[in-house]
C-alpha cells in the first residue's frame, strides 16, 4: 500500500482538505482491493500504521475506514483489527442482498432491525463508554454536521455514528452486526437503492441531526433510560418518514385516476 501523491490548495480550511484527504486515500485503498494487492481476508495495517504510509492524520484514516467499512468492503474486529471482506461493492450474493426491489420495504426491514439492536446498544454506550468512545461519537456527530452544511453525502458520517455508539458499548457483536449491514444501514444515503429527492434535502437530514444530538446528551449524561429512548425515536421517525412516502405515492396515485 503506498501513500497516493496527495496535493491541496493553500486556501482550503483543514475540514475541507482533511474531507479531501480521506476520499483519496479510500479510492487508493479501494484500488489495493481490485488489483488483488490486498487479499479478501487479509489484516490491514493499524491505523498508526495507515497514517504514516499516506502521511496524514489518524483522524483522516479514520474517515476513510468508515466509509470503506460502510460499503462493506472492511470489518473492524475489536482487540483484532480490520480485516477486507470484499473486493467491490455489489458482489455479495447473501439472501441478505441479493433482492433490492422492495427499495422502501426494504429499508423498513432494516430500520427495524436496527431499533432492537441499537436502543440496547445507545442504553449500554452510556454506561459503558470510556471518554475517548464519548469524544469519538461527538467527532461524529460533528462531521455529519460539517458535511451537511457543506452540501456533501452524509452516509458515511452518519453509519459512522452510530457504529462509534456501538463501539461504546465494548461489546464486539453490536458493532459486527452493523458492519454486516453495511451501506444499508443508512437508507437515505445518496449511493443508497431508497434514496430519492426529498430524503436528501438539507431539511431532512438536519431533522435527522437533531435526532442525533439527542442520543449523543443522553449518552454524554451517563443516562441509559434516556439514550434508549432517544435511539427508538430516532429510528422510529425514520421508519414513519417511509411510510408516510408510500402514503404520499399511494395518494398521488389515486389522484391520477381520477383525472
Amino acid at each position: 500500500m503506498k501513500s497516493p501523491e496527495i496535493t491541496s490548495s493553500p486556501h482550503e480550511n483543514g475540514s475541507a482538505r482533511r474531507q479531501k484527504l480521506s476520499d483519496r486515500i479510500t479510492v487508493s485503498l479501494r484500488q489495493d482491493f481490485l488489483s488483488g494487492q490486498v487479499e479478501i481476508g487479509q489484516k490491514l495495517p493499524t491505523e498508526t500504521q495507515l497514517a504514516e504510509n499516506f502521511e496524514v492524520s489518524r483522524t483522516v484514516v479514520r474517515e476513510a475506514i468508515a466509509t470503506l467499512v460502510a460499503d462493506g468492503l472492511l470489518e473492524t474486529r475489536q482487540g483484532a483489527g480490520m480485516f477486507v471482506l470484499r473486493h467491490q461493492a455489489g458482489t455479495q450474493t447473501t439472501s441478505r442482498s441479493t433482492d433490492q426491489s422492495g427499495n422502501i420495504s426494504h429499508a423498513l426491514n432494516v430500520l427495524e432491525v436496527r431499533i432492537a439492536l441499537e436502543m440496547e446498544s445507545a442504553a449500554l454506550a452510556a454506561t459503558r463508554r470510556s471518554a475517548s468512545q464519548e469524544a469519538q461519537i461527538q467527532e461524529r456527530f460533528f462531521e455529519f454536521e460539517y458535511l451537511l452544511k457543506q452540501g456533501q453525502p452524509t452516509g458515511a458520517a452518519d453509519f459512522a455514528f452510530h457504529r462509534a455508539i456501538a463501539e461504546a458499548t465494548n461489546n464486539a457483536f453490536y458493532v459486527e452486526v452493523l458492519d454486516s449491514l453495511g451501506s444499508r444501514t443508512i437508507p437515505c444515503d445518496v449511493t443508497s437503492p431508497y434514496a430519492t429527492e426529498d430524503v436528501l434535502s438539507f431539511a431532512y437530514q438536519a431533522g435527522l441531526q437533531r435526532e442525533h444530538l439527542a442520543i449523543l446528551n443522553a449518552i454524554s449524561a451517563g443516562d441509559a433510560a434516556a439514550a434508549r429512548d432517544a435511539m427508538r425515536a430516532h429510528l422510529a421517525a425514520a421508519q414513519e418518514r417511509y411510510r408516510q412516502r408510500l402514503h404520499e405515492k399511494r395518494s398521488r396515485y389515486l389522484s391520477d385516476q381520477k383525472d
